[in-house]
């Protein structure tokens, strides 16, 4: 039994065992801090019947007119609590956020190009690659090359034409700086 609800600032305290993967970015404080305080109907906390913290989601909303959109900063779940199908209950939240709170055109993410199971479950719930992001990632050790993102979208109910999304993402190349 699992239950999602607002992550609160006590939680900063109790999701360490969710950032254990080495694929999971991992922030400061004041950067959770910053969006708990900017973006609270996005950061929510999915918590077993104990108390413990099983994962986390948190996002915010960005960009204008028709690129105004939902972006996940973080979808991770604790090891021992995958494949349960706790990620697809959080990102259908912030998808359902996006649509009615925010009314934005899409819901992105950016993922590594190395990391195959992110990149297939996040297709399985209906992203697709937009561009391939170059360099987005800095090498995690002095010496490490950097690694590409791809950009990952899925359009929301006010994108009826399908506009925010492409065929051929994965070809189409830009630097960070080019992201807007």
């Amino acid at each position: 039994m699992s239950s999602l609800r607002p992550f609160t600032a006590l939680d900063l305290f109790k999701f360490n065992a969710t950032n254990l993967d080495p694929l999971t970015e991992n922030y400061d404080i004041s950067f959770y801090m910053s969006y708990l305080a900017r973006w609270p109907t996005y950061f929510c906390a999915m918590e077993s019947a104990g108390g413990r913290i099983m994962g986390y989601i948190m996002g915010k909303a960005e960009g204008a007119y028709e690129n105004w959109h939902g972006h996940v900063t973080a979808v991770t779940v604790a090891p021992s609590y995958r494949r349960l199908g706790l990620a697809k209950t959080m990102m259908d939240e912030l998808e359902r956020i996006t649509d009615d709170t925010y009314k934005g055109y899409f819901v992105d993410l950016y993922v590594r190009v190395s990391n195959e199971l992110a990149i297939g479950m996040y297709e399985r719930l209906g992203y697709s690659v937009y561009r391939t992001v170059i360099d987005y990632y800095s090498g995690s050790r002095p010496g490490d090359p950097d690694e590409d993102a791809y950009d990952m979208r899925k359009p929301s109910k006010r994108d009826k034409k399908r506009e925010s999304i492409r065929e051929n993402g994965r070809s189409f190349r830009v630097y960070p700086e080019e992201c807007y």
